[in-house]
C-alpha cells in the first residue's frame, strides 16, 4: 500500500492542487488507517478492504475517545483515498460510500476587539530591529487578513509598496492580490530599510520576514512572539495568528464591507466559509447592545 499512498500524494498535489499542510494531514491519517488494517485486520492489499474494516477502524477511534471533529477529518481522508482507488481502477467498488461524514457543530471563532489589536501593536518595542520587524508583521497580518502560512512565505518580490498591494500564495498554490493598509506600508518600508539587512547577518535569501539568526521566521517563532505580546498588553482572550485574520474579517464586516468582497480578500473558495463572520458580527452587535442600552436587560429586582 505504500506505493499507492505515494501515488495518492501525487494526485492530491498535482491534480487537486491541495496545499502542503492539507496533503500532510491526509497522508498522516491514511498511514494510521493502513497501519490499523495491517496490524489488526491482516489486510495488506487495497483490493481486500471491505466495509467492515472501515467500521472496525472507526469503532477503534471511538474507543480511544478521539473527538468527533478528528474522526470526521480522518473519515474524509479515507473516503478521498477510496475514491482515488476507484478512479485509478485499483478496486472495483468504493467501499467508503456507505459512510457519511458526521456533521460537526461549528463554534464561532475568537476575535479581538479593535481596542485589543491596538494594545497589541502598542506593546511592541519599536526601538529594536526585532521590534521594527514585529510591527511590520502585525500590521500586515491584521491589515490584510493573511493566513500565517501566507505571511511567512512572502518574498521581497511579492511586496508592491508603491502600489499598496501584496501578491499572496494561498491554499492550493493559488495567487491573489491583496491590498496593504497605509500603516502596513509604512511599517514594511521601515523594516526593509532599517532592520531586515541587520537581521539577515549576511545571509542571502528572498523571504521577507526573518528571525534573529537571519533565517525565515517560523510558525513557532511567530506563535511565541504573539504569546509574549499578548501577555505584555494584558489581553486576557486566548488568541493565535489566525485570530488576527478572524478579527480583520469581522471588523471589515462591522464597518460595512460586503460579503463577496471579503471572500475575495480572504481567498475563500466558497462564500459559505466567509459567512461565519456574519454570525460573529451579529453576536458582537448583540453584546454591545446589551451593554450599552439601558433597557436591553430586565432589572433583577423588576417585577
Amino acid at each position: 500500500m505504500k506505493y499507492i499512498i505515494n501515488d495518492f500524494k501525487y494526485y492530491l498535489s498535482n491534480e487537486l492542487g491541495l496545499s502542503k499542510n492539507t496533503i500532510l494531514a491526509y497522508i498522516r491519517d491514511l498511514e494510521q488507517y493502513v497501519e490499523f488494517l495491517n496490524k489488526y485486520q491482516k489486510v495488506t492489499k487495497v483490493s481486500k478492504i471491505e466495509k467492515k474494516h472501515i467500521e472496525s477502524y472507526l469503532s477503534s477511534l471511538k474507543r480511544k475517545e478521539i473527538n468527533s471533529k478528528s474522526i470526521s477529518r480522518k473519515l474524509t481522508s479515507i473516503k478521498k483515498f477510496h475514491h482515488f482507488l476507484l478512479i485509478e481502477k485499483e478496486v472495483d467498488d468504493d467501499v467508503s460510500v456507505h459512510f457519511n461524514t458526521p456533521k460537526i457543530s461549528k463554534s464561532l471563532p475568537t476575535v479581538l476587539s479593535i481596542e485589543e489589536v491596538v494594545r497589541l501593536l502598542e506593546a511592541v518595542d519599536k526601538t529594536t530591529e526585532l521590534g521594527i520587524r514585529n510591527t511590520a508583521l502585525l500590521e500586515l497580518i491584521y491589515g490584510s487578513g493573511l493566513r500565517v502560512s501566507e505571511l511567512l512565505e512572502l518574498k521581497i518580490s511579492d511586496i508592491h509598496i508603491n502600489q499598496s498591494y501584496v501578491i499572496v500564495t494561498g491554499k492550493g498554490s493559488k495567487e491573489r492580490m491583496v491590498p496593504i493598509s497605509d500603516m502596513a506600508s509604512v511599517a514594511i518600508k521601515n523594516y526593509i530599510i532599517k532592520s531586515r539587512e541587520t537581521l539577515l547577518k549576511g545571509k542571502k535569501h528572498s523571504f521577507l520576514f526573518v528571525n534573529q539568526y537571519g533565517e525565515r521566521l517560523s510558525r513557532q517563532g511567530f506563535h511565541k512572539l504573539l504569546k509574549k505580546l499578548g501577555s505584555d498588553s494584558n489581553i486576557e482572550t486566548e488568541f493565535s495568528a489566525h485570530t488576527l485574520r478572524h478579527s480583520f474579517a469581522t471588523h471589515l464586516l462591522e464597518n460595512g464591507m460586503d460579503l463577496r468582497t471579503l471572500q475575495n480578500l480572504l481567498g475563500h473558495e466558497d462564500i459559505s466559509t466567509t459567512q461565519i463572520y456574519t454570525h460573529i458580527s451579529q453576536k458582537r452587535i448583540k453584546e454591545i447592545y446589551n451593554k450599552a442600552h439601558p433597557r436591553a436587560k430586565e432589572e433583577e429586582n423588576e417585577i
